[in-house]
């Protein structure tokens, strides 16, 4: 499931921001069709990955939740879902194309879903996958050279609105890793004031040691607005940075008529929306970007098909990769129920044995032995056929050995139950 700015607007994507990742992955687990679940959040992107079994109808029900149009959400399934991963990891899908910052935020989340319980098997491989195909894509086609991120554009817009930033002073909250981009991309003009404030100190001073920019405690925000010909706001925070109430005693305490221009790159937003309404005040947020984003397409266009190839050769890998993965996840049931039986038969002989003939327990591993030999032979053509299913696209038989052996939903309505919380139906569905 994705709600990207390629559909919503930031109004939008702030109403879906999942504040609380573990109430999210939680929430996606507790349908009985879903067994696997992963998170996808950037400034532009809001993404719900899951494996299951009518994962499509489960996300709508799921994201009735938002209140928002289902015009703004785009429900993506098998193949069309392991294609945008590996373009979204490559920066293929990106508002500034082959951004590097991407490949990065798609660790961290497969990561942090992956903590929280939500990734098993299936979205392990797809997201690993992922994660090399956008550093193959970067490695040989450099789509990735001199790019344009987030950051930089919002570099780039406040020197379209202010005629260049020569002689400004730049006001730059936050100082995290769309922060750094925002300073990298300001020390390089070399022609302007920069004030770095964040709530930790230390990382303000660090970040502004590195580009030439004076540090500022958190609390000498409101000073520092006043002074400040260009705001730019990048934190983490859950609440608003800039209140208008703030922002208006702070236009009424400003000596000249300079305006002040504000650009909000947060997602939650750092900025009250109602501060672009105070006279002298030009607000600006994400959606503003898309021109600077336009022309940063152009400029790669030629690297593009390159791009794409890369990633449809990952794909067919992937698909494969998967493929395989199911092929074993249906010959491990067979296996696991075979081990099953064999173990209270393997006791039951024993017993009747025993009673009747004066045997003891060093008996025991020849019967195992005898069982073992007999279940790998006797599931070795299934075992065969399986993996050539698999190889030859013909899923349905996949299908039968796990509904025959305990796969999916077929066994219980415990969720606790190991069997139950297998992929349903081993298929990657909807993102």
């Amino acid at each position: 499931m994705v709600i990207s700015h390629k559909k919503a607007s930031i109004d939008v994507l702030e109403k879906v921001w999942q504040r609380d990742l573990r109430t999210a992955i939680e929430k996606l687990l507790s349908f009985n069709e879903i067994s696997e679940c992963a998170v996808l959040l950037t400034c532009n992107r809001v993404e719900f990955y899951v494996v299951g079994k009518d994962t499509i109808q489960t996300l709508e029900r799921f994201s009735s939740q938002f209140g928002i149009k289902k015009d703004y959400i785009e429900y993506l399934k098998n193949d069309d879902c392991l294609r945008h991963i590996l373009r979204v990891a490559s920066g293929l899908d990106s508002m500034m194309v082959g951004e590097d910052q991407i490949l990065g935020q798609v660790r961290e989340y497969y990561h942090l879903s992956e903590g929280l319980g939500g990734v098993g098997e299936i979205l392990s491989m797809v997201f690993k996958k992922a994660i090399n195909t956008g550093r193959k894509v970067r490695n040989l086609t450099q789509i990735n050279q001199g790019s344009i991120s987030i950051g930089s554009a919002a570099v780039e817009l406040a020197e379209e609105v202010l005629n260049g930033l020569d002689g400004k002073n730049v006001l730059l909250i936050g100082a995290g890793e769309m922060g750094s981009l925002v300073a990298n991309a300001i020390a390089n003009r070399k022609a302007c004031t920069v004030l770095i404030a964040n709530r930790t100190f230390k990382k303000a001073e660090e970040l502004a040691k590195k580009i030439g920019g004076i540090a500022v405690k958190f609390d000498r925000l409101e000073k520092c607005l006043l002074d400040s010909d260009v705001v730019i706001s990048a934190t983490s925070a859950p609440h608003y940075i800039i209140r208008r109430d703030l922002l208006e005693g702070v236009m009424e305490k400003r000596e000249d008529d300079r305006g002040i221009l504000i650009i909000d790159i947060a997602l939650p937003r750092d900025v009250e929306e109602s501060v672009g309404e105070i006279p002298g005040v030009i607000l600006h947020t994400i959606d503003d970007l898309r021109a600077i984003s336009e022309r940063n397409l152009k400029r790669r266009l030629e690297k593009i098909p390159q791009a794409e190839k890369i990633v449809e050769e990952e794909f067919l890998n992937l698909k494969n990769m998967l493929k395989e993965l199911r092929a074993n996840l249906a010959i491990s049931l067979m296996y696991s129920s075979a081990e099953k039986i064999k173990r209270e038969e393997i006791l039951e002989l024993y017993n009747k044995i025993s009673a009747r003939y004066e045997i003891n327990e060093s008996i025991l591993p020849i019967l195992e032995d005898f069982a073992n030999s007999f279940i790998k032979k006797f599931l070795r053509v299934p075992t065969i056929r399986l993996r050539d299913a698999a190889k030859n696209g013909r899923p349905e038989i996949i299908e039968h050995v796990e509904y025959l052996f305990g796969g999916g939903e077929f066994v219980s309505s415990n969720k606790d139950e190991k069997t139950e919380k297998r992929p349903a139906k081993g298929h990657f569905q909807g993102s």
